[in-house]
């Protein structure tokens, strides 16, 4: 029997799981429909279409079935939603089956991080870090799973198809241990479902944007820069993700035990101090493994912008936690993909490395308005109490 933040946890697990295998696939779906390079950039958007789209709308539908529906709704079609994107026999029928899978993410990053907020405020302490690190591992595994069947040469359909069978069984699996929202979640405004977000939450979304500039920086620019700016192979050239990436999963996995003991606050400057300085000193010194240790250093600072962000907008008075979730995520997706071409301009008028520069700029601003994350002084934090639940049961301390 799965606890509740077992069950989550594997949710975000199979999100990150699903959205790699897919990753690990687009050469041979793209070069199975003879598309170019522009041609299949303009099915890409599809994701980001359904993405913001679905975001407030599920912010809607939690406040009005609950956070654990809605995830297992979002979570079984993101699975389903895997074969579609093999199937599709042209541009214009992978734009829509690359829209519903964005919608389908969307809605479940929206609803997996509203039900974590649950379980988190249920567990009387900081876990959603560690969700999040979950993640990431979900990611790792389905790019490994990927890689596996691109070099078996199996065929994107029915490795698309095993691989959502496996995903509808967790997620089915991990239904039978989410939470029931707590009633009070939900009280606040009920506003249009697409507005502009709470002037509250603007601050909170203005640092996940920071981040998610920075996230997204690190996925596009960091290889490039190694292979032109420092003259490496390919290989070595990927290795500056991979660097970024694994310090970011051992920093999800560590913040939950951090915040606990020094609050979110400390811990966003502490983050956003590591990444700028970081990354400054790599594109100052601009070898080779200071550059490599730049990126790391991202990585590892920005670990707990996200999860830190969507804690904080759910403890926000006045907004229901669904809407305040959706906000902040479709604030941070925003940054995600307007910052990477922004960047790429920067580069064209100047260079590269200046470009990267940015980013130290936007870390050092995740350090000034890191109080943003404060929670409100009337309600008790899972910081500040000290009751914990039952390991071993998976199930909290009594009274709660």
């Amino acid at each position: 029997m799965l606890s509740a933040r077992q069950a989550i946890s594997l949710v975000f697990f199979v999100n990150g799981f699903t959205l790699a295998n897919w990753i690990a696939r687009i050469p041979a779906i793209s070069g199975g429909l003879g598309l170019s390079e522009g041609a299949f950039g303009t099915a890409l958007l599809g994701l980001a279409v359904g993405a913001i789209g679905a975001f407030p709308f599920a912010g809607r539908l939690i406040g009005d079935f609950g956070s654990a529906r809605i995830t297992m709704a979002f979570g079984l079609a993101l699975t389903l939603s895997l074969p579609p994107l093999a199937l599709a026999p042209n541009l214009p029928l992978l734009f829509l089956a690359l829209v519903f899978a964005g919608a389908s993410n969307g809605g479940m990053d929206v609803s997996m991080n509203a039900q974590g907020v649950e379980v988190e405020r249920v567990w009387e302490r900081p876990i959603l870090n560690s969700m999040h690190g979950f993640f990431s591992l979900g990611g790792f595994a389905g790019a490994g799973t990927g890689a596996a069947a691109a070099a078996l040469d199996v065929d994107p359909l029915p490795h698309f198809l095993l691989m959502t069978l496996v995903g509808l069984a967790a997620l089915l699996w991990a239904r039978t241990a989410l939470i029931d929202d707590d009633p009070s979640a939900h009280v606040g405004e009920r506003a249009p479902v697409y507005a502009l977000p709470p002037r509250a939450l603007l601050p909170l979304g203005l640092v996940v944007a920071c981040a998610a500039i920075g996230e997204g920086a690190m996925a596009d620019w960091s290889a490039l820069y190694l292979r032109e700016s420092r003259g490496t192979d390919p290989g070595v050239a990927a290795l500056g993700f991979a660097a970024f990436s694994v310090a970011m999963l051992s920093g999800r996995f560590t913040n939950d035990a951090l915040v606990a003991r020094f609050g979110p606050e400390r811990i966003l400057r502490a983050g956003g101090s590591i990444a700028a300085v970081g990354l400054a000193l790599g594109l100052l010194v601009n070898t080779v493994p200071a550059v490599m240790l730049g990126f790391a250093a991202v990585g590892l600072g920005l670990a707990g912008v996200f999860p830190l962000g969507f804690s904080a907008a759910a403890d926000r008075p006045g907004i229901a936690r669904g809407r305040s979730v959706a906000a902040v995520a479709t604030m941070g997706y925003t940054g995600f993909l307007a910052g990477p071409p922004l960047l790429g301009w920067v580069a064209e008028l100047t260079s590269l490395r200046l470009a990267l520069g940015i980013v130290v700029l936007l870390a050092a601003a995740i350090v000034v308005l890191a109080g943003v994350t404060r929670r409100p002084a009337t309600e008790p934090t899972p910081h500040s109490l000290t009751a914990h639940p039952t390991e071993s049961t998976g199930h909290p301390a009594a009274g709660t």
